[in-house]
């Protein structure tokens, strides 16, 4: 098994989803910009961006397409700005102490795309010697990645973006449909250029061969059946479970949202109603990355438009900041969130109902308390030698002594984080 290094900067870190078409009314690199010292308040440490290439006219859905059509793999998206425009983005990302990222559709092009025209044989082809698509999606065609050419140049088009714009990674595009082997192979040549951050939109356990973070897509349906009470808190537990046989140091990026999630199945609100911050808390304290997308903060109550322009309704008052900044600034500064900490799972005597956890490094301590249930005045008591000492709650700073059996109380879809004092 090949050993890639991996970037220091992600451990602690978050990701922060931006679609650039519906961040403002502009809908540009520049108009983005703007959002950065109020991102870097929140705590924001990594910045993904969908894709930023070019959009295909052909079997275009909408009025401005699809992200993931792409025209192009080594051009900006005029309708996002110049070249210059996107470096100066990323210069401004990292000098507000953020990294950068983008998406990469590795499975498949746009109907147009250029590729089409000068390598035609770098495509899959149905019997009749027609480009095809195997998964339903009528604007996109697919790579043919038996065609060794063809890998060539879709990895020299990733370094292409690191060279010239200095990206901090890729967020790969429902990875598990392009072969393990090219994302090792690519992985290779582009972290030669510079050492990367890579996320797979996967749930391969194999696939953490080439990639360090990889989507929770189980941990999310089985959260939303809890909120709606079609699953049991122990149907998540068994989810942790698997996640934790993985390869060692694998990571999951834990989430409510992203674009798919907010366009096709609704917002985080629709989906989780009252348990919505509830499970935000999970996202951000389990071990793992947490993700959050473009007005997740606001919080934004509408489902965006995926293929036509659906701004995003910016307010002065961005309701839920100090939340998120309270869970991603814990994130980043608590050596108990960081790889390497301990994992304790407590018992309750209410585990159909209530969610325990103690997070432990030397001296640091999280104490994460869920009541992930819609039944109120839920009481229970933790018990841990470990658990004694000074705490402050996370969202009160109210300062806390627990002892090694602490009762608790907590009322529906309740949450409490109580941070070891220093």
């Amino acid at each position: 098994m090949k050993h890639f290094n991996k970037v220091p900067w992600m451990d602690g870190a978050n990701i922060y989803e931006v679609n650039i078409r519906q961040y403002t009314e502009e809908g540009t690199f520049a108009a983005f910009t703007k959002h950065l010292p109020r991102l870097k308040d929140m705590g924001v440490k990594i910045l993904w961006l969908m894709p930023v290439t070019p959009i295909s006219l052909k079997e275009r859905q909408g009025a401005l397409g699809s992200y993931y059509a792409c025209s192009s793999y080594t051009a900006v998206n005029p309708e996002f700005g110049t070249d210059d425009d996107f470096r100066k983005l990323i210069e401004a990302a990292h000098n507000n102490g953020m990294k950068l990222i983008i998406d990469w559709v590795a499975n498949h092009t746009g109907c147009d795309h250029e590729w089409t025209l000068q390598h035609a044989d770098w495509y899959a082809k149905d019997v009749h010697g027609n480009f095809m698509e195997r998964n339903g999606w009528h604007d996109v065609i697919d790579l043919n990645f038996e065609v060794q050419e063809m890998r060539m140049a879709l990895i020299k088009a990733m370094q292409y973006w690191i060279k010239e714009f200095n990206i901090d990674g890729f967020r790969c595009d429902m990875a598990h449909l392009v072969p393990l082997d090219f994302w090792l192979e690519a992985r290779e040549q582009c972290d030669a250029v510079k050492t990367l951050f890579w996320l797979a939109e996967c749930e391969v356990p194999e696939y953490h061969e080439a990639f360090d973070v990889s989507y929770a897509w189980e941990w999310m349906h089985v959260s939303e059946k809890l909120a709606k009470q079609v699953a049991s808190l122990q149907h998540l537990r068994e989810v942790f479970n698997k996640y934790s046989n993985y390869l060692p140091g694998a990571q999951k990026l834990y989430f409510t949202s992203n674009h798919d999630e907010n366009s096709w199945n609704g917002t985080e609100y629709e989906k989780y109603g009252p348990a919505a911050k509830a499970f935000a808390v999970c996202t951000c304290t389990w071990p793992g990355m947490p993700l959050l997308y473009s007005g997740q903060e606001l919080p934004n109550l509408k489902r965006l438009k995926f293929f036509d322009k659906d701004q995003i309704n910016w307010k002065p008052e961005v309701a839920l900041h100090d939340f998120y900044k309270a869970l991603l600034q814990l994130k980043t500064s608590n050596a108990a969130m960081h790889s390497g900490a301990g994992l304790l799972v407590l018992h309750t005597g209410e585990d159909y109902n209530i969610l325990a956890y103690l997070l432990t490094k030397d001296a640091s301590k999280v104490l994460v308390l869920l009541n992930l249930s819609p039944n109120d005045k839920i009481q229970f008591t933790v018990s841990n030698h470990k658990l004694e000492g000074a705490y402050y709650n996370l969202f009160s700073g109210l300062q806390y002594t627990l002892n090694s059996n602490q009762h608790f109380e907590l009322q529906a879809w309740e949450y409490a984080v109580y941070v070891a004092a220093s």
